[in-house]
């Protein structure tokens, strides 16, 4: 059967899937979608009839392609330069999510967990990805990485260290996490050391990127309550947005229709233990505002 009507149909059916798996492995909504449309174009060319199960097909492609493309980066040597970059922040609003927005929002990936995704290797990241977010079986992943199912499962075991190392886990209470994070904007709004030193975790880690000039980090909570005047300007000079960053509380600051920053909020035992703001005007200009 060739790229008919059918065809596309079966394939945009799994397209919030793929997409899903894609950004996962690249922290980056252009080029996971640049990854999906290459797997489509890898469909239409095949011998599709002879395709048994096509969502684990279509995965085992998108992975091959994501593997290809953060081998690239290491082969130019951009995972420098990525270390030094947020991920792509997934924003919805309560009542804006899309169908692909679920996909993506669905057991969503937090923004600190994706910062912990940049620092493993291509074959371990593919290999933790696929297994542990989406139960993809050893035998499936081995020829992907071109190793053994046994390897496989070594490069997710040794991810999965890695990752639980570092991982952040997050409140299981929306409302709970909302209300943190309200708290955090009311005291931002008064510029207020001693507010925000409450509401935030000793140990918290707040990573502002503005562009090219690459990622500021900032640890433990009195240096962070130490912007408060950042905060309080940034409150008072734009418009803030409950919204849904990653699928975790977040602000979306906006100047009339332009976004001018987004905080995406990573909140443990009643705590701020994370702070993801994005400033940079070129990587904001793609993110809708609230209508």
């Amino acid at each position: 059967m060739g790229a008919d009507a059918g065809l596309a149909r079966a394939f945009e059916g799994e397209r919030g899937h793929l997409t899903a798996v894609a950004y996962r492995m690249l922290g980056s909504l252009s080029e996971a979608d640049d990854a999906v449309q290459e797997a489509w174009i890898r469909l239409a060319r095949s011998e599709s009839d002879a395709i048994e199960n096509l969502a684990g097909w279509l995965t085992t492609v998108v992975g091959r392609v994501c593997l290809d493309m953060l081998r690239a980066r290491k082969s130019r040597g951009e995972e420098s330069v990525r270390e030094y970059q947020l991920p792509d922040p997934v924003v919805g609003y309560a009542e804006e999510v899309d169908p692909e927005q679920r996909a993506l929002l669905a057991d969503s990936v937090g923004l600190a967990m994706l910062v912990v995704l940049e620092a493993l290797s291509p074959a371990e990241r593919l290999s933790f990805v696929l297994h542990d977010m989406f139960a993809v079986p050893y035998e499936q992943i081995a020829p992907i990485v071109g190793r053994t199912p046994q390897t496989a499962k070594k490069l997710a075991s040794q991810a999965r260290r890695r990752v639980r190392g570092q991982e952040l886990v997050p409140d299981a209470d929306p409302r709970r996490r909302r209300r943190v994070v309200e708290a955090f904007l009311a005291a931002a709004r008064e510029g207020e050391f001693e507010a925000l030193l409450a509401i935030l975790d000793p140990g918290v880690v707040l990573r502002a990127d503005s562009g090219p000039g690459g990622v500021r980090v900032f640890r433990g909570a009195r240096e962070v309550a130490a912007l408060a005047s950042t905060f309080q300007k940034m409150a008072m000079l734009y418009t803030a947005h409950a919204a849904l960053i990653n699928g975790a509380a977040g602000l979306v600051n906006t100047d009339g229709e332009t976004v001018r920053s987004i905080i995406g909020f990573t909140v443990v035992n009643g705590k701020i233990a994370a702070m993801d703001l994005l400033t940079d005007p070129e990587r904001l200009a793609g993110i809708e505002p609230p209508r």
